[in-house]
């Protein structure tokens, strides 16, 4: 396995290896890696020549300084994670300051108002954040084919908005959630659960699967109703959101429309960690 910690010396190798009939695949992460990571990456591997990892937990996405200071850095045990997979994967781990280069400033970007909705709403600036950061990536790997999960769905859309509105020669792949077999999503922040807690949570997705089927009968609306009365009634969860949206648009659900995909989005805290967590409707 090779591991670069500077962006020059990431930027040699892949120079070194690169082919006109080459493909690179290209997982980017916040680290604290779980299944749902090694997915993505076994993905990649399975459809690109190499595959390159980054590990970054990028400041300019935060805009809860004590968010960021909690979220788990796990380095040593991310790399033995990855190595349980594969060791020919491209590991790249920058610091701060070599990928903002003492500028740690958001770039702004016009998402043409995907950016406004559900998390850009609660998250002010989160956006510009994970823009500003995808690009960098972007433009330091140079990747074929780039792979993001499902679970954040919001930003899946944003991503493939950047690269569209940036006209980068990049494929952005979205990979279903993968859950546990309680149905709670895997994510980073699961981490900072306790045992009791990440059992609670398993409500989240519940309360999504029957969002799902009452969506089938019922206006977005009398749904949206019942899940907040639901969450009402558990002292440990507070909801922040809960949204059906159009897919394509992510603007919420007025009127259902046989023509449209919709999708519900949640956002829920578990006494103190934040969980998202989202489904398709149709």
């Amino acid at each position: 396995m090779l591991i670069f910690y500077r962006q020059i010396d990431l930027k040699d190798h892949l120079k070194s290896i690169s082919a006109p009939k080459i493909s690179i695949g290209f997982v980017p992460t916040m680290g604290a890696l779980h299944q749902g990571h090694l997915t993505l990456m076994q993905q990649s591997l399975k459809h690109n020549d190499f595959t390159v990892m980054s590990i970054f937990v990028n400041p300019t996405q935060f805009n809860n300084s004590e968010d960021l200071v909690k979220y788990p850095r796990t380095l040593d045990r991310d790399i033995e994670k990855i190595k349980s997979v594969s060791e020919q994967i491209i590991v790249y781990a920058p610091s701060v300051e070599d990928i903002y280069n003492g500028k740690t400033v958001s770039q702004s970007f016009d998402f043409q108002g995907l950016e406004h909705q559900m998390e850009g709403r609660h998250r002010p600036g989160h956006f510009d954040g994970v823009g500003t950061v995808v690009k960098r990536l972007f433009e330091i790997v140079n990747p074929t084919n780039a792979y993001f999960g499902e679970k954040d769905f919001q930003q899946l859309q944003i991503v493939k908005k950047l690269v569209e509105i940036l006209k980068m020669p990049v494929n952005i792949v979205g990979i279903p959630i993968f859950r546990t077999a309680s149905g709670l999503a895997m994510s980073s922040r699961n981490e900072r659960l306790s045992t009791a807690e990440r059992e609670s949570a398993t409500m989240i997705y519940k309360i999504l699967c029957q969002a799902k089927i009452q969506f089938g009968t019922k206006s977005a609306s009398q749904v949206s109703d019942w899940v907040k009365k639901s969450f009402d009634r558990q002292s440990d969860f507070r909801l922040e959101y809960f949204e059906i949206a159009d897919e394509a648009t992510l603007l919420p659900c007025i009127r259902k429309s046989k023509f449209k995909k919709y999708r519900a989005f949640i956002a829920v805290f578990v006494n103190e960690v934040r969980l998202i967590d989202t489904i398709s409707l149709n």
